[in-house]
C-alpha cells in the first residue's frame, strides 16, 4: 500500500510542478551506468576467497575495498563489493 501512495505524491508533484501533460506522461531517467567490468568483478571475487591480511581473520567489505584500491589501483567502494560478493555468492 505504501508504494501506491509514494507513485500518487510523484504524479501529484509533477502536475504541480510541470503541469498536467508531465504527470500523465513522465520522462523517462536515465539508469545509473554500470562502473564496474567484468575484469574488475572478478579481482573483486578472486582478493575475497583469498587468505585475508596478516592480523585479521576475515575479510570486510572495506577492507576488500581498500585493498582493491591499493593493490589494483581500481575506484572501488565498499558498496561495489558487496553488490558483485552478493550476485556471485
Amino acid at each position: 500500500m505504501h508504494c501506491a501512495v509514494r507513485t500518487v505524491e510523484r504524479v501529484r508533484e509533477r502536475f504541480v510542478e510541470e503541469g498536467f501533460d508531465a504527470a500523465l506522461d513522465p520522462k523517462p531517467h536515465p539508469r545509473v551506468v554500470q562502473k564496474l567490468n567484468g575484469l574488475t568483478k572478478s579481482d573483486i571475487v578472486a582478493l575475497a576467497k583469498s587468505d585475508p591480511p596478516k592480523g585479521r581473520k576475515r575479510w570486510t567489505l572495506r577492507l576488500l575495498a581498500s585493498q582493491l584500491v591499493e593493490l589494483k589501483g581500481l575506484d572501488v567502494s565498499h558498496e561495489s563489493v558487496r553488490q558483485v560478493l552478493k550476485k556471485t555468492a
